[in-house]
């Protein structure tokens, strides 16, 4: 039996956005959900529309929905990282938080918004956890919450069932997402005794595909290297000519001038694609009047 990676946009989103059972699963095995709040039903909401550039054409496939109670969850795969991806976490789950409301609503109706983010890369190697989970929390008294945003980053590269606290069927979509792919011909049975999985393993099999949706997955990872190449060539340029630059400034202050160039360049070139200038700032985080100069 041959398998497809169950991280293109072409299988996440048949596993996870055509079947509720088994995205109710994976989120309730990987939500910070109390007992008494897990997620029984759910009906689908559209995709964000990904803005359609060189950076991040392929690399974010993402699932929406929400529960009866009116919760909602973003699922958002993310092939490649980049410094504004926490920025545009929150920015779609607070705009998410605020479209709940129609004018002349009470706030009393807005309900929590839950933002999963499955990142293929390691974004905080100075932290041994892979899960990273944020909330608005007092400062001093990190057990008062405001409920509203939920913010979950897993960092699937750190990820090893030997190091592990995590809830049971937690660690079993984690191995799911990490160890199945096209090299696979022999599954553990530890995952194809739980029925989710097991469903999810029959949808991931290549002849369940048609040949222009083989096509297209293999061009995913076309696109994801092309990405890939793009992003790292621009950082870095940006980073040695920072540290040319920051040389008699440290080291320190030499990095951050690189990273600061490698987003400039990543803007002006986003801007010769023809990107509009609103969406290159939220993919930079760079001032739209820094944009316009370049």
């Amino acid at each position: 039996m041959k398998y497809l990676d169950p991280r293109a946009d072409l299988t996440f989103k048949r596993i996870f956005g055509e079947h509720p059972d088994l995205v109710i699963s994976l989120l309730n095995a990987l939500l910070p959900l109390k007992a008494g709040e897990e997620i029984t039903e759910i009906e689908y909401l559209p995709s964000e529309m990904v803005p359609d550039n060189p950076l991040r054409k392929f690399s974010i496939v993402d699932v929406r929905c929400k529960d009866r109670q009116g919760r909602q969850f973003l699922v958002e795969m993310q092939m490649l990282w980049s410094p504004e991806f926490r920025q545009r976490v929150l920015f779609n789950a607070s705009k998410a938080y605020v479209r709940q409301l129609e004018t002349g609503d009470g706030y009393a109706l807005l309900q929590p918004v839950y933002s999963l983010n499955l990142v293929n890369e390691v974004f905080e190697p100075e932290l041994e956890g892979y899960y990273h989970h944020y909330a608005m929390v007092h400062v001093e008294h990190t057990e008062r919450i405001i409920d509203g945003l939920q913010l979950i980053f897993v960092e699937l590269p750190k990820f090893t069932p030997h190091t592990f606290a995590e809830k049971r069927m937690q660690l079993l979509w984690l191995r799911f997402l990490t160890e199945i792919n096209e090299k696979t011909r022999v599954v553990p049975e530890e995952l194809l005794e739980v029925p989710e999985i097991k469903k999810a393993l029959r949808v991931l099999e290549e002849s369940a595909f048609t040949d222009a949706e083989l096509a297209g997955y293999e061009h995913f990872w076309d696109g994801i290297s092309v990405e890939k190449t793009l992003y790292d060539s621009g950082k870095r340029e940006g980073r040695a000519e920072g540290l040319a630059e920051g040389k008699t400034e440290g080291l320190a202050e030499g990095e951050a001038k690189g990273e600061a160039k490698a987003q400039r360049l990543i803007a002006a070139n986003m801007k010769k694609q023809g990107v509009d200038i609103e969406t290159i700032a939220q993919c930079t985080g760079l001032p739209i009047e820094e944009i316009n100069e370049l």
